[in-house]
C-alpha cells in the first residue's frame, strides 16, 4: 500500500491546489469516525475547491483507488472510514453561498456546519428544518449523506424531503446539477443514450436510463417491501421513483453515505421560524409508561416528542457541563418525554401545554412547561450529548451503536421496546434509550465490551436478533444514523433479494468502477469486521503521574474519546481553541486522542519519530480545561497531554523555556528580592508592558538602557518569546508586604466569620492591587480577612508535564493551607486557574497520607466570586444602587467556566445593581505562557479573533470589562488595547472602601 500510496499521493499533489497528507499519522487521524469501527485510509485530501474535487476523484478513478468524501466525522455506523481516499470537505467548502428569503431556499457548501446556516438564517425568521443531535458540528453534506432527520422530523421530515437541487461529481470528475425532473424528460434521455447519440458519455443521461429501468422492473417489489413508516435511511432511495410525476434526481443522492458520488453544493428548502415555541418536560418512573405517554401526545401536533432514561441523566449528574443543566429534573426519574409544541402564539403554545396535562392526568407528574428560550435550550442540550454522555461510563463494557437506530410505526413504539428489553434480558445485557419517540425512531445501545470475543459474538447474535424483530414489525434497521459498516449487511434481508439488486443496478449507474466508498449500503464486510477495539489490542501503559481509578489508567483515559466530535463545535463554548482557530482534525481534542492511541496500541510504531508527532499534535493544545467540561464523555486532554509530556521528558533535556515558564513562582521572587534593578532590566529591555504601564501600576518601576536592551533581546531569543508581546510588569510592592501594612485597619470589629484569602503568584508579585481590592470587599462583607501562606498552586509546571515539581508543590500547598482545614476556614483565590488546580490536580497528586486533607482543601477552596456570589444580598445592600447606570461585561477565565460556570460571576457583579453581559467568547488564546512564544503567538491571536476581540471592540467606552483571569487581561490589553478589571477590583468600586 505504501508504494501504491506514494505514487498517488505524487498524482494528486501534481494536480490539486489543496493539501495532500498522505503520511501515517494523518491516515490515522482519519481512520476512526464517531462508530465502532476504524480503517486505515490511503491518504487525506483537503480540497480547496470544487475544481480540487474533481481532480482527486478523476485521479483516484485513473489509479483505481476508492474515493471517501467525508464532513464532520460524527457517523455513527461507520459511513466515513474506509481504505480510500478520504476527501476532508469540513474545512474549504464552509460557505452559506445564498439564501432567497422569498422562495425559502438556500444555497450551501458542503461542509457548512448545521449550526453555522442556524446562525445565518435566524436573523432573517428562517431555519432549515432537519436539526440533528450533532448540529454544532455536523456538515451539511453529512446531513444529505446519511438523510439526517433530528428531534423535529414530524414537522420537517427528512433531509431529502428538503433537498431541492445537488451538484455532484461523478467518479469520472464530471460534475453535474441533480434535480426535479419529469418522467416525460428522463425516457427520452434514457432513449437517447441507448441509442448512443451523444448521451454515452452524459452521467446524467445515463441515471436516466437506470431509474427508468428500475421503475419497470423492480417497481412493485420497491412498493411490497419499503417500509411504511416516517423513519426509514436504510437502503437508497428507490421508493421516490414511485412517484407518477418524476424524479428528483437529488433524492437518490440523500442517504447514499458518498457511495454514488461527491457533493460539492446543494440547494435545500428553508422554512418559516414558528413565532412561539413551548416545552412540556414530563417525568416517568418506567420506561413503557413514558412511551406511552409520547403516543398518546402525538394527538396533539407537537413538533417533537423525545424519550431520555434514567441511565442518560444520571450520567449528565456526573459531567461538570451538563450537572449545571439538569433544573428540569425533579427527583429522580428514569425516564423524561419531552413535549414540543410550536405555535402563533405563546397562549395558544400554553394552551396545549395544557391539553397535554388534562389529557395525560397524573401519568408524567411532575409536568414542567417551559416557555423560555433559555430553559429550553437547556433541556435540548442534555438530549443532544445523550450519546457521548453515555459513553463516558469507565471501564471496556460500552452502550456501542449496532441496533441503536430501529425505526417502527410510533404507535407500536411501546410493544416494540418491550420486545426488544426482553431480547436484551436473553442475552444478559442491557441497554439505555433515547431518541425521537414521536416518529418510532429510539436509539437503543447494548452494553457490550468489544474487547472480548465472547461479546462480540453476542453483538453478532444480538443483531440478528433484533433484525427478525424489526421485519415482525415491518420497520427499518435504521431511521436516522444509516448503514455503513454496522448495517448495510441486513440490507438484502430487510428488503429482499429484488430490491437489493435494484440498489446494486443504481450504484453501478453512478459509480461503474465501484470506487465510492465500497462496502457501504451494498457488497457489506461482516459487522464485526474492522473493529476498533479488539483482542488483539496489546496496549502500553505509560508511566504515568495522575491515577485515573475512575478511568482504569491513563489508556482507559485516553479510550473515553469516541469519535463524537463535539470538540469540533466553533460557535459556542470553549473546547477546543485550537481546532477553532486552525479547523485542522489534528488540533481537535478528538485528533489528539486518536493520536495518542495509536501510539498506546503500536499503530504508530514506538519510538522518537512517533512520540515527536504526538507532542506536535499536543503543542497546540492549551490546556484550558474545556473539554474536561464541554466533552460529554469527559475526555480530560490538558491532564493527558501533562502526563504525556512527563513521560516524553524522562529521559530527554527539558527546554530552558520549560524550565521557567513552569516555576514562575521561583522567578517571580527571584525577580522581586532584586527590587528596583529587576524592574530597570524589565521597563529598558522591552520586557515590561507594551503600551507604557499596567493598569494600576503607579508603583511599578522603571528605568533606562542600552545593555537592558540587549539582555532583554537574548532572554527573549532563549526563552521564543515574540517580540511583539508585552509581559508582565513586576510590582515594586508584592501584595503579602501590602497585606502585612494594611490589612489590620480594614478588619471589622465585630466578624461574621474568617475567610483566607489566597495569594496566587500572579496577584502576589504582579497585580497586588487585585488582592487589596478582594482584602478590602472581603472586608465590607463582614468577614476577618486572614492571609493564607503564599504557596504555588503548581499549575505551570502541570501544564509543562513537570509532574515531579508540581507533586512537591501539591504536597506543601496542603501543608501549608491544612491549618484552615482543620478550622473549617473558607479559603479563596483570585486566580481562577490556581484555584481549581486545588480542586482538580492537586488531591491525585499528593502522597497518600494527605489526600484526605486534600480533599477537604479542595472541597472548600472557593474563587472569589463564588464566594461573594453566596453573599449577593449583602453585596446589594452595601453597593445601595451606586452602580444602577453602570454596563458591566465580563469574560470568563477558562477553568472558571469549566468547573463552576459562569452563574457565580453573573451573581456576584449584578449583586452591585449593575446591567452584567456575560460573553460566550471563548478562549482569549493567551493561556499562561501559551500566547508569550513566537511559536504561538499569531495563533493565540486568531483564537482570540474568533469571538472575545470583536465582542470587547463593540463595548462603550464607559462600559466595564471584567475577566477574572490575568492572562486573559492581558492579553485583552495587547490585542485591543482596553483594560480590564478582576471582579475584585470591580466589586470594590461599589462595595469596599477607596484605594491606598
Amino acid at each position: 500500500m505504501a508504494a501504491r500510496g506514494g505514487e498517488l499521493a505524487r498524482a494528486l499533489a501534481s494536480r490539486i491546489e489543496g493539501r495532500v497528507r498522505f503520511d501515517r499519522a494523518s491516515r490515522l487521524l482519519y481512520s476512526t469516525d464517531a462508530s465502532i469501527y476504524q480503517i486505515e485510509p490511503l491518504g487525506v485530501v483537503v480540497p480547496r475547491h470544487r475544481g480540487d474535487v474533481a481532480e482527486a476523484v478523476r485521479t483516484a478513478a485513473e489509479a483505481g483507488a476508492p474515493v471517501l468524501p467525508r464532513g464532520g466525522g460524527t457517523s455513527l455506523a461507520g459511513q466515513a472510514v474506509g481504505e480510500a481516499v478520504v476527501l476532508d470537505l469540513s474545512t474549504d467548502f464552509r460557505r452559506v453561498l445564498e439564501v432567497n428569503r422569498e422562495e425559502l431556499r438556500a444555497r450551501v457548501q458542503p461542509g457548512v456546519v448545521q449550526d453555522a446556516l442556524g446562525a445565518a438564517l435566524a436573523p432573517l425568521g428562517l431555519r432549515f428544518g432537519p436539526e440533528t443531535s450533532t448540529s454544532n458540528r455536523a456538515n451539511l453534506g453529512g446531513m444529505i449523506g446519511n438523510n439526517s432527520a433530528g428531534a423535529r422530523s414530524l414537522v420537517y421530515g427528512k433531509t431529502v424531503e428538503n433537498l431541492l437541487e445537488a451538484s455532484v461529481v461523478f467518479p469520472d470528475g464530471s460534475c453535474e446539477r441533480l434535480g426535479w425532473m419529469r418522467w416525460e424528460e428522463i425516457r427520452r434521455r434514457a432513449a437517447a443514450f441507448a441509442r448512443g447519440n451523444g448521451a454515452a458519455g452524459d452521467p446524467v443521461s445515463r441515471l436516466c436510463a437506470a431509474v427508468a429501468s428500475i421503475r419497470d422492473e423492480y417497481g412493485e417489489d420497491i412498493r411490497e417491501k419499503f417500509p411504511r413508516i416516517p423513519r426509514r435511511v436504510s437502503g437508497y432511495n428507490l421508493d421516490v421513483l414511485l412517484d407518477p410525476a418524476g424524479v428528483n434526481l437529488a433524492h437518490l443522492v440523500a442517504g447514499s453515505e458518498g457511495t454514488l458520488g461527491v457533493v460539492v453544493e446543494a440547494t435545500v428548502r428553508l422554512h418559516r421560524l414558528p413565532p412561539a415555541v413551548g416545552l412540556a418536560v414530563l417525568h416517568f418512573d418506567g420506561l413503557l409508561p413514558a412511551l406511552e405517554a409520547g403516543v398518546e401526545a402525538l394527538e396533539l401536533r407537537p413538533s417533537a416528542v423525545e424519550l431520555v432514561d434514567g441511565t442518560v441523566l444520571r450520567m449528565a449528574r456526573e459531567s461538570l457541563e451538563y450537572s449545571r443543566r439538569l433544573g428540569f429534573v425533579s427527583g429522580e426519574p428514569e425516564a423524561l418525554i419531552l413535549v414540543e409544541f410550536a405555535g402563533p402564539s405563546r397562549g395558544e403554545v400554553a394552551s396545549r401545554m395544557a391539553r397535554l396535562e388534562r389529557r395525560l392526568g397524573r401519568r408524567g407528574q411532575p409536568m414542567l412547561r417551559l416557555l423560555d428560550p433559555a430553559a429550553q435550550g437547556n433541556v435540548w442540550k442534555v438530549r443532544k450529548a445523550a450519546l457521548p454522555l453515555l459513553l463516558s461510563l469507565p471501564g471496556d463494557e460500552k452502550p456501542i451503536a449496532f441496533v441503536e437506530d430501529t425505526a417502527v410505526e410510533p404507535a407500536r413504539l411501546p410493544e416494540f421496546i418491550a420486545r426488544f428489553e426482553e431480547i436484551l434480558a436473553g442475552r444478559a445485557t442491557k441497554g439505555s434509550f433515547y431518541a425521537h419517540a414521536g416518529a418510532g425512531c429510539l436509539h437503543i445501545r447494548p452494553l457490550i465490551n468489544l474487547k472480548d470475543p465472547r461479546e462480540v459474538r453476542k453483538m453478532e447474535e444480538l443483531a440478528r436478533e433484533v433484525c427478525d424483530l424489526v421485519l415482525d414489525f415491518g420497520g427499518s434497521m435504521s431511521g436516522e444514523h444509516g448503514d455503513g459498516l454496522a448495517r448495510s449487511h441486513f440490507n438484502e434481508k430487510v428488503f429482499g433479494p429484488r430490491v437489493y439488486e435494484a440498489f446494486r443496478r443504481l450504484k453501478a449507474a453512478f459509480d461503474p468502477q465501484g470506487i465510492m466508498n465500497p462496502g457501504k449500503v451494498v457488497d457489506a464486510p461482516a459487522m464485526t469486521d474492522n473493529l476498533r477495539y479488539g483482542e488483539w489490542m496489546k496496549p502500553v501503559e505509560l508511566p504515568v503521574v495522575f491515577p485515573y481509578r475512575r478511568q482504569q489508567g491513563f489508556t482507559g483515559a485516553v479510550e473515553l474519546c469516541n469519535g463524537a466530535g463535539v470538540c469540533r463545535k466553533e460557535l459556542s463554548g470553549t473546547m477546543c481553541p485550537s481546532f477553532m482557530a486552525t479547523r485542522e482534525e489534528e488540533h481537535s481534542t478528538r485528533g489528539r486522542a486518536n493520536l495518542m492511541r495509536a501510539l498506546l496500541d503500536g499503530r504508530l510504531e514506538p519510538g522518537a519519530e512517533s512520540e515527536e508527532r504526538v507532542l506536535g499534535a499536543l503543542d497546540l493544545c492549551l490546556s484550558c480545561k474545556a473539554c474536561k467540561a464541554e466533552c460529554p464523555s469527559g475526555v480530560d486532554l490538558a491532564r493527558l497531554k501533562s502526563d504525556f509530556l512527563f513521560h516524553y521528558y524522562r529521559n530527554r533535556r527539558r527546554p530552558l523555556a520549560d524550565r521557567v515558564f513552569g516555576a514562575p513562582d521561583a522567578l517571580a521572587r527571584f525577580a522581586s528580592r532584586l527590587g528596583p534593578v529587576a524592574g530597570w532590566l524589565a521597563s529598558r529591555a522591552g520586557l515590561g508592558a507594551a503600551s507604557g504601564s499596567a493598569p494600576g501600576d503607579s508603583g511599578r518601576n522603571g528605568g533606562g538602557g542600552a545593555v537592558a536592551r540587549l539582555v532583554g533581546g537574548a532572554l527573549r531569543r532563549t526563552l521564543g518569546l515574540d517580540p511583539r508581546r508585552s509581559l508582565p510588569a513586576l510590582a515594586r510592592k508584592p501584595f503579602t508586604r501590602w497585606f502585612a501594612a494594611n490589612a489590620a485597619a480594614g478588619q471589622p470589629s465585630s466578624p461574621r466569620g474568617e475567610v483566607a484569602l489566597y495569594p496566587d503568584t500572579f496577584t502576589n508579585y504582579f497585580e497586588p492591587e487585585v488582592g487589596s481590592a478582594a482584602c478590602r470587599v472581603l472586608q465590607a462583607l463582614g468577614y476577618r480577612v486572614r492571609l493564607a501562606p503564599a504557596v504555588c498552586c503548581g499549575r505551570p509546571a502541570i501544564s509543562r508535564g513537570m509532574l515531579d515539581r508540581a507533586r512537591r508543590l501539591a504536597a506543601a500547598s496542603v501543608t501549608a493551607l491544612s491549618e484552615f482545614v482543620d478550622s473549617g476556614t473558607p479559603v479563596v483565590g483570585l486566580e481562577p486557574s490556581c484555584i481549581f488546580t486545588f480542586r482538580d490536580e492537586t488531591p491525585e497528586l499528593v502522597p497518600e497520607e494527605q489526600q484526605r486533607t486534600a480533599e477537604a482543601l479542595a472541597g472548600q477552596t472557593l474563587l472569589f466570586d463564588e464566594f461573594v456570589s453566596r453573599d449577593a444580598a449583602q453585596v446589594r445592600q452595601l453597593a445601595a444602587g451606586r452602580a444602577a447606570e453602570t454596563r458591566a461585561v465580563a469574560h470568563g477565565h477558562c477553568h472558571q467556566k469549566a468547573f463552576c460556570g459562569s452563574g457565580p460571576l453573573s451573581a456576584a457583579l449584578e449583586a452591585t445593581g449593575a446591567e452584567v453581559t456575560v460573553l460566550d467568547s471563548g478562549c482569549c488564546g493567551m493561556a499562561g505562557s501559551f500566547g508569550y512564544t513566537e511559536a504561538h503567538y499569531d495563533l493565540s491571536l486568531d483564537i482570540g479573533e474568533r469571538r472575545l476581540f470583536p465582542a470587547v471592540r463593540e463595548l462603550a467606552p464607559r462600559d466595564a470589562l471584567v475577566a477574572a483571569g490575568t492572562s486573559c487581561r492581558h492579553q485583552i490589553r495587547d490585542a485591543v488595547g482596553r483594560d480590564a478589571e478582576h471582579p475584585a477590583q470591580f466589586l470594590a468600586r461599589f462595595v469596599g472602601p477607596g484605594d491606598d
